[in-house]
């Protein structure tokens, strides 16, 4: 997405107070479907000498240059002129976000389309025998979201005991990047297309293999057979190699990180500088098999908002990340920064070689970073980062797509499979062979669930965990250098109980928080509780915002700074 505005753009942004944004000359935007980067702004010298220029006309009492009371401070402005610089500052950034072209935000007409809501999110809430939703409490559902009113969702009937999660999140503002309403994803997948039900198979497949060390995905016969039926498949958008899902790219994310070396990123496996000590990033796992809802009493007991039998899952082994279980734990129980935070102290700990090649103390003789491009403004802004991450996605969640999870569409094949009800399920996924797999193992055509409540009470579409990871990522990428190599790289033993080196192909910083991203997001889906689209533009969305959130900040710094350099996770460099 081209996010560009002209120098003269900018600058009648900053400097005109009244000025009316719409009749300002659209800048040019980002296709969501392309990916073409470039994100321009002024100077923080040429801003600064233009506001301080015209400081004066504020208004009485307030400092000029000339004035002697100025002179007396000890500080490159007066008071006053600072006063007004501030103002104007944040000021201009709120104009430079609101000039930029709000997006039209467009869902795929399923809700419209279907009288039983079939492919819209409703769990939570009652549902007949077949898991459909009822429809009065659906329109209290809708009625809610349109009036944005406390009360109205106060009034939504319940199915069972668990509440529907902040969908008012979808409302809020924030101080700083984009307005969470600026950014927008594409339309998801139709509930009876073939780019549904490509994701379909896979997340059953996800499901089936969950108990697979990623390390014998080569070899491993039934990661095989997922490799050849997802390959079959008419519209399957994952990674390939001349049109064949590889055993090796089974699974990974569309970066070209996720491509080099072993499955899991680096920042998931090494230990975590913790201030005065060290964080192994040993993890108590599941139960190898510990799976959930795959008794239609179960499942539909899920959809209406209870947790059947045992709410926690059976505990295994407390070791590395090596399975697709232990993936699907970790992003059960992360909070929202984790994964983040922790690469964040492992990349400080390398020192400033690692950093960004722009950083202005890369090479300065005297000074070191600190408050500026140092540890706490890095960890700040990925804090921040996914907070504003969290907002743009709950509105996309609640406030355009409304997309059902895997688990309520297995419940359609579930149905249609056993004659119950005919819902125009695409056959690539009523006749693969992952579905066969299922019920030969547990019984029914229900998705085995890593989570005994199965997904979270929100929307799918995109996923917050993608989002937060595109966000926070990009925060990262623009403060290190992604070509450097790190010295030191780790692989789990078999049993998951120690760490070795790993000497396989040369692990960069950009790739491993490009795989770092995409393993957050496939975790979910692994889980059971999202779809792959959920989490590859989730993490695009994620991505712009902290464009957005960096632009803003990049003019607040007096260091010799021109701008952050990074790789898109589509491979496109932006400029800052």
């Amino acid at each position: 997405m081209a996010l560009r505005k002209s120098t003269a753009q900018a600058r009648a942004g900053a400097e005109s107070d009244g000025a009316d944004v719409s009749a300002a000359t659209e800048p040019e935007r980002r296709d969501t479907l392309s990916h073409s980067w470039k994100v321009e702004s002024v100077s923080r010298r040429s801003l600064l000498g233009g506001l301080a220029a015209s400081a004066g006309t504020l208004g009485a009492g307030v400092f000029t240059l000339s004035s002697p009371a100025a002179a007396a401070f000890r500080d490159p402005m007066a008071p006053g002129v600072r006063q007004s610089v501030a103002y104007r500052a944040r000021l201009w950034a709120a104009k430079t976000q609101s000039a930029l072209p709000y997006p039209t935000h467009v869902c795929n007409g399923d809700e419209a389309l279907y009288a039983d809501f079939r492919n819209q999110y409703t769990k939570g809430l009652p549902h007949n025998a077949f898991g459909e939703v009822d429809p009065a409490a659906y329109d209290a559902l809708l009625t809610a979201i349109r009036s944005g009113e406390f009360a109205d969702y106060e009034a939504i009937p319940l199915g069972g005991k668990r509440k529907l999660t902040c969908p008012l999140g979808a409302l809020s503002f924030e101080m700083v990047g984009p307005d969470s309403h600026h950014v927008t994803i594409p339309p998801a997948p139709a509930f009876n297309s073939a780019w549904q039900a490509g994701e379909m198979v896979e997340v059953y497949w996800k499901a089936l293999l969950r108990d697979v060390r990623f390390e014998d995905y080569r070899t491993d016969a039934a990661v095989a057979s997922a490799a050849a039926e997802i390959s079959s498949l008419s519209d399957f958008r994952g990674p390939t190699a001349n049109g064949i899902v590889a055993t090796d790219l089974l699974f990974r994310g569309s970066t070209a990180g996720d491509a080099v070396g072993p499955y899991i990123s680096q920042f998931l496996w090494s230990d975590v500088p913790f201030g005065a000590t060290v964080i192994s990033q040993k993890y108590e796992g599941i139960a190898a098999g510990d799976d959930r809802g795959v008794t239609y009493a179960d499942w539909l007991d899920i959809q209406n908002g209870d947790v059947p039998g045992d709410e926690r899952n059976l505990p295994g082994p407390t070791r590395y990340i090596i399975t697709g279980r232990d993936l699907a734990q970790y992003v059960h129980f992360d909070f929202s920064y984790q994964a983040y935070l922790n690469a964040g102290l492992i990349l400080l700990s390398l020192g400033p070689a690692a950093t960004a090649q722009n950083n202005p103390y890369k090479t300065s003789a005297t000074q070191d970073a600190f408050v500026n491009f140092g540890t706490p403004e890095v960890l700040d802004l990925v804090a921040k980062a996914s907070g504003c991450a969290l907002k743009a996605a709950w509105f996309q969640k609640w406030g355009v797509h409304r997309r059902s999870r895997p688990e309520d569409f297995a419940g359609r094949v579930h149905n249609e499979m056993t004659a119950r009800k005919s819902y125009g399920i695409h056959p690539e996924v009523l006749n693969s062979a992952a579905v066969a797999a299922t019920h030969s193992r547990y019984g029914t055509y229900l998705l085995p669930l890593a989570y005994p409540e199965g997904s979270p009470t929100h929307c799918s579409y995109p996923a917050g965990h993608a989002v937060m990871a595109g966000a926070c990522v990009t925060i990262l990428k623009a403060f290190f250098d992604e070509s450097f190599v790190l010295p030191a790289p780790v692989i789990p033993s078999s049993d998951g109980s120690a760490l070795r080196r790993y000497s396989g192909a040369p692990l960069t910083i950009g790739g491993e928080l490009d795989k770092l991203a995409s393993n957050i997001a496939i975790g979910r889906n692994i889980a059971g509780v999202h779809w792959r689209t959920d989490g590859h533009y989730g993490m695009r969305l994620g991505e712009e915002l902290a464009i957005g959130l960096l632009r803003d900040y990049s003019r607040t710094r007096p260091e010799p700074i021109s701008n952050f350099t990074f790789t898109s996770f589509d491979g496109d460099p932006v400029s800052i």
